[in-house]
């Protein structure tokens, strides 16, 4: 087919951080305006998805198909399904409050940081479409650059450490990805991630195939233990780098498992569930209660993004111990929807109390919980988002926090009381960092001269976390209509995972 609205999508947003670019930091009242009529405009050209979006199919949709590496089979092949689908438009909406949040705050190489979002945001959008997979590996990697320059150059003092140190551990696992990829194609001769999908291959081939995926995936979620380069980058990161990784980068992670390793390699999956089952729990348990004794807000929020995402892999990987439990594959579905509820909320939470601690930041320039105290004194409205946000991150119902977990938890039910009791303390815990965590800054008699005069939310503030309350608070009292996007690809996804491969 012709250049269609998935290439808009992920080249518009790179055409227009070139012309970012182009225009250089002399002109950067216009450059600022380009970049956000950019991101409105890519936003705008995903809604005609929603709209035009058969949930009755988990066909691949808006397909393009052009030659690329014709060579070597592989071709520039978009599409979206119902589980790419809100990953598209959760990449295209944040990209707004990011750009709208540094308007007035980034002074050194505004283009420049401009133009590495934009570009970034076409990237990330071809991961989510890219139906090839050489190509979702090329904007795989290439993905990694902008946010490498967007930590080392606008980052904190120790931003070199954490822009190498995040580099090394995602590319590293990358490599083995491509390795990987390289041996489906040599057995089957196509790129195609339907082919594949439908490979035949033995469990031996299958275990190695998982693994390789497996250290590509695990380390962008995070999982336990290759999770330990994301608190450093996001603490060294300028805010919108902290909330694109949060509410994007993480998700590619979660997004892998259930495009590549569930349906290429679903034997070894199988095999293998227990050891995903196990990082999952210990991240959820285990991570939640580091993120207690955290002293740096982003350190917390940060430790809280790795005990969430704990959801999304548990969510993933129990559809087999629910099958041996129950003798039916009915609460797979409800663990995957549930992953994938999770990763779209965690998105709009995590996002947001980055922006919030963002918000302080630029007043005080300090993330440490102990210069603050009494904001809500100065701040009421800063401190009525940050209230809701928080009790969404704690998972209270009427959040979209609360939408996600509890589909896993009763999912983890259905497989095993003990996975539902140790995911449940998530509830408890997070609940304990999170308000804690809100008690310290916000409440109490005003700490110092400092916080006395931090003004209140400006009108550029209370637009970017206007816009993620809204959005919170529709996805937590009215999922149907996610869930409805998502519920033929994931019920095709549990067939693809419960059938084995191994060949006859």
């Amino acid at each position: 087919m012709q250049f269609g609205i998935l290439s808009a999508l992920v080249w518009l947003p790179i055409a227009g951080g070139v012309a970012v670019l182009a225009l250089g930091d002399r002109r950067i009242v216009a450059g600022r305006w380009v970049a956000l009529l950019v991101a409105l405009a890519t936003l705008a050209l995903s809604l005609p998805l929603l709209a035009g979006f058969d949930r009755g199919t988990a066909e691949f949709q808006f397909v393009e198909h052009l030659p690329w590496l014709p060579a070597f089979n592989s071709w520039y092949h978009l599409g979206v399904d119902g589980i790419s689908l809100p990953l598209i438009v959760l990449s295209a909406f944040m990209t707004v409050p990011v750009v709208i949040a540094g308007w007035s705050v980034i002074s050194v190489r505004p283009a420049q940081y401009y133009a590495a979002f934009l570009i970034m945001e076409g990237l990330m959008i071809g991961v989510f479409a890219a139906i090839d997979g050489l190509l979702f590996y090329f904007f795989w990697e290439a993905m990694l650059i902008p946010m490498f320059l967007i930590i080392g150059v606008w980052g904190g003092p120790r931003r070199v450490y954490a822009t190498i140190k995040f580099f090394l551990y995602t590319f590293l696992g990358s490599v083995l990805m491509l390795v990987a990829l390289i041996y489906l194609y040599v057995q089957g001769g196509d790129y195609s991630l339907r082919a594949l999908q439908d490979l035949p291959l033995t469990l031996g081939e299958q275990r190695w195939i998982f693994l390789a995926f497996l250290a590509a995936f695990a380390v962008k979620v995070p999982m336990v233990p290759v999770h330990t380069w994301l608190p450093d980058a996001h603490v060294e990161a300028p805010t919108g780098g902290s909330v694109i990784l949060a509410a994007i980068l993480l998700k590619m992670g979660g997004y892998g498992f259930l495009r590549f390793s569930l349906p290429i390699a679903p034997d070894a999956s199988r095999e293998l569930d227990w050891l995903m089952i196990l990082l999952s729990l210990v991240a959820i348990v285990y991570i939640s209660l580091i993120a207690l004794v955290q002293t740096d807000m982003k350190k917390l929020v940060a430790y809280s993004s790795v005990a969430h995402m704990g959801f999304v892999t548990l969510g993933s990987f129990i559809a087999w111990d629910i099958a041996q439990s129950t003798g039916a594959y009915s609460g797979a579905a409800m663990g995957l929807d549930g992953a994938m509820v999770q990763m779209v909320s965690h998105g709009l939470i995590s996002g947001a109390l980055f922006l919030c601690v963002g918000v302080m930041y630029d007043r005080v320039h300090s993330r440490e919980i102990a210069a603050y105290g009494g904001v809500i004194n100065t701040m009421p409205k800063f401190a009525g988002f940050m209230v809701l946000f928080a009790f969404a991150n704690a998972g209270v119902p009427g959040t979209s926090g609360f939408v996600g977990e509890f589909l896993v938890i009763i999912a983890s039910y259905k497989a095993n009381f003990w996975y539902a009791l140790l995911t449940a303390t998530m509830l408890i815990t997070g609940a304990a960092y999170t308000l804690w965590l809100i008690k310290r800054v916000l409440y109490g008699p005003v700490a110092n001269e400092q916080v006395a005069k931090m003004p209140d939310l400006n009108v550029r503030e209370l637009l970017v976390l206007g816009m993620l309350a809204v959005s919170v608070l529709l996805l937590g009292i009215w999922p149907a209509p996610l869930l409805d996007i998502m519920h033929s690809s994931i019920h095709h996804l549990v067939e693809q995972m419960t059938t084995s491969k191994l060949p006859l």
